[in-house]
Protein backbone atom coordinates (compact mmCIF):
# COMPACT_ATOMS: atom_id res chain seq x y z
CA UNK A 1 0.00 0.00 0.00
CA UNK A 2 1.23 3.54 -1.25
CA UNK A 3 2.07 5.69 2.51
CA UNK A 4 3.04 8.88 0.57
CA UNK A 5 1.91 11.77 -1.76
CA UNK A 6 -1.33 11.07 -3.49
CA UNK A 7 -3.36 8.07 -2.18
CA UNK A 8 -5.83 8.02 -5.08
CA UNK A 9 -4.74 5.64 -7.85
CA UNK A 10 -6.57 8.15 -10.84
CA UNK A 11 -4.23 10.73 -9.56
CA UNK A 12 -1.70 9.31 -9.28
CA UNK A 13 -1.77 7.44 -12.67
CA UNK A 14 -2.54 10.76 -14.21
CA UNK A 15 0.50 12.78 -13.06
CA UNK A 16 2.98 9.54 -13.38
CA UNK A 17 1.94 9.73 -16.84
CA UNK A 18 1.85 13.29 -17.88
CA UNK A 19 4.85 15.28 -19.56
CA UNK A 20 6.64 18.10 -19.97
CA UNK A 21 3.25 20.99 -21.09
CA UNK A 22 0.73 18.80 -20.37
CA UNK A 23 -1.98 19.87 -17.99
CA UNK A 24 -4.37 19.00 -15.68
CA UNK A 25 -7.02 20.79 -13.73
CA UNK A 26 -8.76 20.92 -10.41
CA UNK A 27 -12.37 22.59 -10.17
CA UNK A 28 -15.17 22.86 -7.81
CA UNK A 29 -18.01 20.87 -8.14
CA UNK A 30 -19.65 23.33 -10.89
CA UNK A 31 -16.84 23.27 -13.02
CA UNK A 32 -18.23 21.76 -16.57
CA UNK A 33 -16.24 18.71 -17.61
CA UNK A 34 -15.88 17.64 -20.79
CA UNK A 35 -17.25 14.21 -22.17
CA UNK A 36 -13.45 13.69 -23.71
CA UNK A 37 -11.43 14.43 -20.56
CA UNK A 38 -10.53 12.20 -18.10
CA UNK A 39 -13.04 13.12 -14.86
CA UNK A 40 -11.66 12.30 -11.47
CA UNK A 41 -14.55 12.79 -9.05
CA UNK A 42 -13.46 13.60 -5.51
CA UNK A 43 -16.59 15.05 -4.69
CA UNK A 44 -18.50 13.67 -1.54
CA UNK A 45 -20.24 16.48 0.24
CA UNK A 46 -20.10 19.75 -0.79
CA UNK A 47 -17.06 21.45 0.33
CA UNK A 48 -15.53 18.12 0.88
CA UNK A 49 -12.77 17.78 -0.41
CA UNK A 50 -11.96 21.40 -0.65
CA UNK A 51 -10.29 22.88 -4.02
CA UNK A 52 -7.20 24.31 -1.34
CA UNK A 53 -7.15 21.03 0.07
CA UNK A 54 -6.78 19.24 -3.06
CA UNK A 55 -4.08 21.49 -5.03
CA UNK A 56 -1.67 21.37 -2.13
CA UNK A 57 -1.92 17.46 -2.19
CA UNK A 58 -1.39 17.68 -6.32
CA UNK A 59 1.13 20.19 -5.64
CA UNK A 60 3.34 18.11 -3.80
CA UNK A 61 3.51 15.05 -6.19
CA UNK A 62 3.41 17.21 -9.34
CA UNK A 63 6.33 19.50 -11.13
CA UNK A 64 4.62 22.43 -12.03
CA UNK A 65 5.78 24.43 -14.22
CA UNK A 66 2.93 27.48 -15.03
CA UNK A 67 -0.69 27.75 -13.50
CA UNK A 68 -4.19 28.91 -15.21
CA UNK A 69 -6.62 30.70 -13.19
CA UNK A 70 -9.92 32.64 -13.90
CA UNK A 71 -9.65 36.44 -13.67
CA UNK A 72 -12.93 36.41 -11.65
CA UNK A 73 -11.45 34.51 -9.49
CA UNK A 74 -10.01 37.71 -7.21
CA UNK A 75 -12.25 39.67 -7.60
CA UNK A 76 -15.59 36.84 -6.75
CA UNK A 77 -13.37 34.70 -4.29
CA UNK A 78 -10.74 36.48 -2.63
CA UNK A 79 -10.26 33.22 -0.24
CA UNK A 80 -9.72 30.90 -2.85
CA UNK A 81 -7.30 33.73 -4.88
CA UNK A 82 -5.01 34.30 -1.80
CA UNK A 83 -4.73 30.89 -0.88
CA UNK A 84 -3.79 29.68 -4.51
CA UNK A 85 -1.03 32.32 -4.84
CA UNK A 86 0.17 31.03 -1.66
CA UNK A 87 0.00 27.46 -2.49
CA UNK A 88 1.65 28.23 -6.33
CA UNK A 89 4.65 30.62 -4.49
CA UNK A 90 6.93 31.95 -7.39
CA UNK A 91 4.98 29.37 -10.04
CA UNK A 92 3.61 31.88 -12.71
CA UNK A 93 -0.18 32.22 -12.82
CA UNK A 94 -1.88 33.57 -16.25
CA UNK A 95 -5.18 34.65 -15.79
CA UNK A 96 -8.18 34.23 -18.69
CA UNK A 97 -11.91 34.70 -18.63
CA UNK A 98 -13.69 31.67 -17.12
CA UNK A 99 -14.81 30.95 -20.25
CA UNK A 100 -11.40 30.82 -21.93
CA UNK A 101 -10.42 28.99 -18.92
CA UNK A 102 -13.45 26.24 -19.11
CA UNK A 103 -12.33 26.16 -23.08
CA UNK A 104 -8.81 25.09 -22.30
CA UNK A 105 -10.15 22.06 -20.26
CA UNK A 106 -10.49 20.40 -22.94
CA UNK A 107 -6.74 20.07 -23.61
CA UNK A 108 -6.49 18.37 -19.86
CA UNK A 109 -5.26 15.07 -19.58
CA UNK A 110 -7.85 15.02 -16.61
CA UNK A 111 -10.01 17.25 -14.36
CA UNK A 112 -10.05 16.43 -10.81
CA UNK A 113 -13.36 17.57 -9.45
CA UNK A 114 -13.21 18.67 -6.15
CA UNK A 115 -16.72 19.44 -3.70
CA UNK A 116 -15.47 23.29 -3.34
CA UNK A 117 -18.90 25.12 -3.32
CA UNK A 118 -17.60 28.36 -4.03
CA UNK A 119 -17.72 30.52 -7.31
CA UNK A 120 -14.48 30.11 -9.40
CA UNK A 121 -12.20 27.58 -7.57
CA UNK A 122 -10.85 25.99 -10.61
CA UNK A 123 -6.81 25.98 -12.18
CA UNK A 124 -5.31 24.58 -14.77
CA UNK A 125 -1.73 23.08 -13.67
CA UNK A 126 0.82 22.69 -16.30
CA UNK A 127 3.77 20.26 -15.84
CA UNK A 128 7.24 21.17 -16.10
CA UNK A 129 10.13 18.94 -15.44
CA UNK A 130 11.99 18.50 -12.47
CA UNK A 131 15.62 18.64 -14.38
CA UNK A 132 17.07 21.41 -16.58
Amino acid sequence: MKKTGILNSDIAAVIARMGHTDCIVIGDCGLPIPDTVKRIDLAVKPGLPSYLDTLEAVLADMEVESAIIASEMAEQNAVIHDGTRLQLGDIPIKQVSHEELKKITLQAKAVIRTGEATPYANIILQSGVFFK
